[in-house]
Parts: C-alpha cells; structure tokens; sequence
C-alpha cells in the first residue's frame, strides 16, 4: 500500500517525510519504497561524489607544474531513475493521477527547494532544481502507466547538509560582580553571568555558512572566531527592536528584514562570504562598543557534507 503523498509544490522541512533507508524527498514528493515512485536499483549518480573542482592553479611559466591556487567546488548534478508505480486496481485514473504529480513536483521552476536522500540512517540535503525529466512513452506507459524517469536535479551549492537545523546564542559579556565586603578567606571574586563565548560545533567534512542575528540594544556589535580569527563588525546602533542578520552563505547584511546594511562594515571586518564554521567546534565571542544585557547574539547552521 502506498504512502499518502502531501503537496508536491510544496517546499517542507528537508527529510521530513522520509521514514526509511532508500527514499528520497523532493520537496514534498517522497519517492523509494512504500510510495508509488519506486528509486531504480542502480541508485543515484552524484550524491556520494566529490563535485566538479574549479581550480585556480597557475601553470608555472619556466619550470614544470604550477603555483597551487584556490580550490572551489561547482554545482552539483544528481541524477537517478525512478519509476512510475500506479494502483493497478486504479486503472487508467490512477495512472494519470501518478503522471500528473510527477510533471507537476518535476516542473521548470527557477527557485531551489530541498533534495533529501537517506541511506544507512543518514538524511542528507541539498538546495537543488529541477534539470531534466524524461519519462518514456512506450507500451507499457501506454497500457499500464508504468514507467522508468530518468530525472536529474542540479544544485548551487554542492555541499549537502543535515536536516536538523542547530542553533547558539548568548548576551554580551558582563563583568564579575568583584568580592563582597567583609572580606572572608579564600576571597570569591564572583562568576560573571555572561561571558559572551558560545560553541559551534560543524561535525561535518565541509565548511558551513551560518546566519548571524545580533539584537539590540547594542552599539557596533561584533563576532570573532577564535583560533581563525576571523571578525565581523558593523559600526551601527541597534535600538532594542532592532535586529541585524548576517547571512554569511549569501554574503548579506540585513536590518530589520528589509533593509541593507552591509556597508556598516568596520576596516577590520573580514569578508561575510569567508566566516565559515570548518569542521569541528569553532569558538565564537560577541562583543559590542555598548549594550545592555537584553543584547544577544543568536547563531544558526547546519553541518555540511562534501
């Protein structure tokens, strides 16, 4: 019996619809066992590859080899064979209901939606569209509404993330309180409520891009990973309903939602599009200039797959 299928326009939550080991979710259309697209046994090309590189390698002019360069991955492709799988008892309504849903998630559409894939217990996805469609029109489509697709997905970003979105935050740090009068041996100095530091762990092989959202009330604030040193830094005043978004993936810097506010920036802030979590735990501290303790710095991110 096969699953029930939700809206397959829709873009839901990435893995939210897999149960099992060999499905695949495109956007709100799961495929694979238990649905009525089953995955062809010969799987998928380009889920588990490294993308194509872009290198930046210079040939050396007078002697052999050349001058290691910069090392970009390009989009990824995906492609796999699914097959259409009508209710024979539906007969031709059942048949046509199962192509149609298959033009409709498997439509030319210029925004990217979620591909997830689960294999051994592990979702992994991409933001990917739709490339190519071929569904064959021979005699067993005719008479059955039966068929092998062959379908490809193309994705920008080639790095594959966990569904589980990760979350971190903390307020500016505060100052010890100092010791308390009168003065008792060994001395407590006092722990200071905030110390502005949070953790963000990437337990994946790829670096990953986070949002950055700092809340006012605060005065030119700040975030610094420590070990890289990487910095950014926005000389502007935030009111306490204020709210500045730094999407490190898109390289944009957002007040309020609406407007742009990347040229804030201070000297010593580092490029958006290079404050990256590599693998591992990346040690973050927010500061500002000035702020109260209502101020907050929240980070976002997903681990991310090559």
């Amino acid at each position: 019996m096969a699953e029930t299928q939700t809206t397959y326009t829709d873009d839901v939550p990435p893995g939210s619809l897999i149960t099992q080991d060999g499905q695949i979710q495109w956007a709100g259309l799961l495929m694979g066992p238990g649905t009525s697209f089953g995955v062809d046994s010969s799987g998928l090309t380009g889920w588990e590859d490294l993308p194509e590189i872009q290198s930046g390698d210079a040939d050396r002019p007078t002697d052999h080899g050349a001058w290691p360069g910069a090392r970009y991955a390009k989009s990824r492709l995906v492609g796999g064979q699914v097959w259409l799988l009508p209710d024979p008892v539906g007969g031709e309504d059942a048949a046509l209901d199962t192509v149609r849903t298959l033009r409709r998630a498997l439509a030319l559409r210029d925004e990217e939606r979620w591909l997830a894939v689960r294999v051994h217990g592990e979702t992994l996805a991409v933001r990917a569209r739709v490339n190519q469609r071929v569904i064959p029109t021979d005699q067993a489509y005719a008479t059955q509404g039966v068929a092998k697709a062959a379908v490809q997905w193309i994705a920008t970003d080639p790095r594959r993330y966990q569904p589980t979105e990760r979350v971190v935050g903390t307020p500016p740090p505060e100052p010890e309180v100092g010791l308390t009068w009168p003065l008792v041996w060994p001395l407590d100095w006092g722990q200071a409520t905030s110390t502005g530091d949070v953790m963000a762990e990437n337990d994946g092989s790829a670096p990953a891009h986070p949002v950055i959202t700092f809340q006012g009330p605060c005065a030119r604030p700040s975030v610094t990973q420590q070990g890289t040193g990487r910095k950014l830094s926005y000389d502007i005043q935030l009111a306490d309903t204020d709210q500045l978004v730094v999407d490190t993936g898109e390289g944009t810097v957002t007040l309020n939602g609406t407007a742009s506010r990347r040229y804030t920036a201070t000297p010593d802030s580092g490029p958006e599009e290079l404050f990256t979590f590599d693998s591992g735990v990346s040690e973050l501290s927010f500061r500002a200039d000035t702020s109260t303790p209502a101020a907050r710095m929240t980070v976002t991110w997903r681990s991310a797959e090559w």
